[in-house]
């Protein structure tokens, strides 16, 4: 593999961004061909618009940024064994292993279209790619059914994942199994939408969720992502 080549992480929820943009160009295009309406309808675009470039700003750089920090803030020896719940093609599974020089990164996901791309090929390429490809592995598995036995990471961070499952128990049920996994001390980060993460506190009965900012808005304040820290006692 080329030493040049970079990691490429694909678009979340790459229908989702193509509809908002279409429904931009739409609403200009009928600006430009209706007489009444004519102002209504460019502003509507011009939201449409804006809600896209927000989104890919969120997907291809906003969530990067976020995630270094936050990793960063986990404070991590160097030495822990961490999980990653629905890790898609790696975009924090890769760089908590940038951190983790004499540890061990471990992704979870059951390759869903909800990124473009998304496949273990593409996450181990990106994995070799960004020079941790010794330090890193994934399995495809249900997060609500851990194929790990307790208190085998010090670490597990999910993002954008656990929302994605339809069942209310059943994302509990990956709470459940994400503190089972973790060691006493550990440390559970999951980003979600701010709607969820208030809910997940209140089923683990600790943690306070905080919001990213702007920087992790899919298109919309409303869309806006939390953080949720807990450490398992």
């Amino acid at each position: 593999m080329s030493k040049n080549r970079k990691p490429d992480y694909g678009v979340d929820a790459p229908e989702f961004a193509a509809a908002l943009g279409a429904a931009g160009v739409a609403s200009l295009v009928a600006a430009a061909r209706w007489r009444r309406g004519r102002v209504a309808a460019a502003l509507t675009g011009a939201a449409f618009l804006a809600s896209t470039a927000c989104y890919l700003h969120t997907t291809l750089r906003g969530k990067f940024l976020i995630w270094e920090r936050e990793l960063d803030r986990a404070g991590l020896n160097g030495d822990e064994d961490l999980l990653d719940l629905g890790c898609g093609r790696g975009a924090v599974l890769i760089a908590a292993a940038k951190r983790l020089p004499k540890g061990h990164a471990v992704g979870v996901d059951l390759w869903t279209r909800d990124q473009s791309d998304n496949r273990p090929e593409a996450t181990l390429a990106n994995a070799e790619a960004a020079g941790v490809a010794d330090r890193v592995e994934v399995h495809t598995a249900d997060i609500a059914a851990l194929p790990f036995p307790d208190a085998s990471f010090d670490v597990v961070t999910s993002a954008m994942a656990i929302h994605n499952i339809s069942s209310a128990d059943q994302r509990y049920r990956a709470l459940d199994e994400a503190l089972r996994v973790l060691r006493p001390g550990g440390q559970l980060l999951i980003a979600d939408p701010w709607i969820m993460t208030r809910k997940y506190a209140g089923h683990l009965g600790q943690g306070t969720p905080r919001s990213l900012g702007p920087g992790y808005w899919y298109g919309t304040p409303l869309l806006g992502t939390s953080l949720l820290h807990a450490v398992k006692s």
